[in-house]
């Protein structure tokens, strides 16, 4: 009996220090992979334009999986070296801080945490255990001590003025990289709104309103009410103008897009989205959206994966922001790979070059290729970012 116990007792250790030590990566592998690893073909005219625009991607969640942005892997879809090969100047790096089990695009309540596992299992610090907030700050400190070991090749973006002087500085140096912090879903505020300010404060300059379950703040597309935004909510996004802060309605339910444009006095962001009219679906923009963004001013990141147009292939993406194009205009596309976001993509930043290709073989012209390939993002920041940190109020 004895031995039976000490054998039992030895697996559960095992299966603990496999937890530990292996289990994020297995998960990683899984979740986040592309359709061929053979990178796409592209043109001699589709490469030398790409790489002389300046490329940028909306939304990626790679700060979840515990892997170090400055060292190229095998596994996922973002690294720095990864998108100095595929000639990206500025990547959004956003943070997830909770998934329910069972996540799916029609209807999820939040009283489930998948990643307190990745959290346990990466051994993030005991207060990430509890706070959702705390989550999205050791996300963020990553990032931050990331740029610190980059040796000035990779800089995060928090004002105007830093972003004028990274576009100036990459033009005369193609391996330079920019990072902007967001946050996916404001659940993350563990219920406060002075935690806009606590996130403003740790360099977050992009924030959803809604994941994949209502919150505090507004009803997801993928939750249960379908309603808008609640009063905090209202607080928030008013907070956030104030700041300076980007409001993202990824993953938002219509009333809530619909009651943000209303009150918006800035522009917005989709961050990473599809259209239903070429791929229907419960998280895509319909045609009255995006000319609602583009009235407003905002930005429309079209994604990579099949929530976003179906079958994830190049044709099928180009297809997409052809549309988004023809329905919202040229100045108001770009792109949002959700990359990293237990995702299936068929490539990853690596290839990103082949939506060069693919937008120039659809007939847009050079100029329009330019502005959704990044050059609307760039002109975007330089325009919306806040000039001067604002006062910020105490959180706890």
């Amino acid at each position: 009996m004895m031995r039976v116990l000490t054998g039992l007792l030895l697996l559960v250790v095992l299966a603990v220090v496999g937890f530990f030590t292996v289990g994020a990566r297995i998960a990683d592998g899984r979740m986040n992979t592309v359709v061929s690893t053979t990178l796409p073909p592209v043109s001699p005219v589709a490469s030398a334009l790409h790489r002389r625009l300046f490329v940028a991607d909306l939304h990626a969640d790679q700060l979840l999986w515990g892997r170090d942005p400055l060292a190229r892997v095998a596994r996922g879809h973002v690294d720095v070296p990864r998108l100095q090969e595929g000639h990206v100047a500025l990547q959004v790096f956003s943070v997830v801080t909770k998934t329910p089990r069972g996540m799916n695009y029609d209807q999820n309540t939040g009283e489930t945490d998948n990643v307190l596992l990745l959290a346990l299992a990466q051994r993030w610090p005991r207060a990430t255990w509890t706070s959702l907030r705390a989550r999205a700050v050791y996300q963020a400190d990553r990032l931050r001590d990331a740029v610190l070991r980059s040796a000035n090749t990779l800089t995060l973006i928090t004002t105007r003025e830093e972003m004028a002087a990274f576009v100036e500085r990459r033009a005369g140096d193609p391996a330079q990289v920019s990072a902007l912090l967001a946050i996916e879903g404001l659940h993350a505020l563990d219920g406060k709104l002075e935690s806009v300010d606590t996130l403003y404060a740790a360099g977050f300059r992009m924030m959803g309103l809604t994941h994949f379950f209502d919150n505090e703040v507004a009803a997801s597309a993928h939750g249960v009410t379908h309603a808008g935004l609640t009063p905090l909510g209202r607080q928030v996004v008013a907070r956030m103008e104030a700041l300076g802060v980007i409001v993202d309605l990824a993953h938002a339910s219509s009333q809530t897009v619909q009651e943000v444009l209303a009150m918006a006095t800035r522009p917005v962001v989709v961050s990473h989205t599809g259209v239903a009219a070429t791929c229907p679906g419960p998280r895509n923009l319909t045609d009255d959206q995006l000319r609602a963004i583009a009235a407003n001013g905002g930005l429309v990141g079209i994604g990579y994966w099949d929530g976003a147009v179906c079958e994830p292939t190049v044709a099928n993406i180009v297809k997409a922001m052809q549309h988004a194009v023809q329905v919202a205009g040229a100045a108001h596309v770009a792109l949002g790979s959700d990359f990293d976001g237990a995702t299936r993509t068929p490539f990853d930043t690596r290839g990103v070059a082949a939506i060069t290709d693919g937008l120039l073989k659809a007939g847009l012209d050079q100029g329009a290729v330019a502005r959704v390939m990044g050059g609307n993002m760039r002109d975007f920041l330089l325009q919306q970012l806040p000039s001067s940190s604002p006062t910020l109020r105490a959180g706890r």
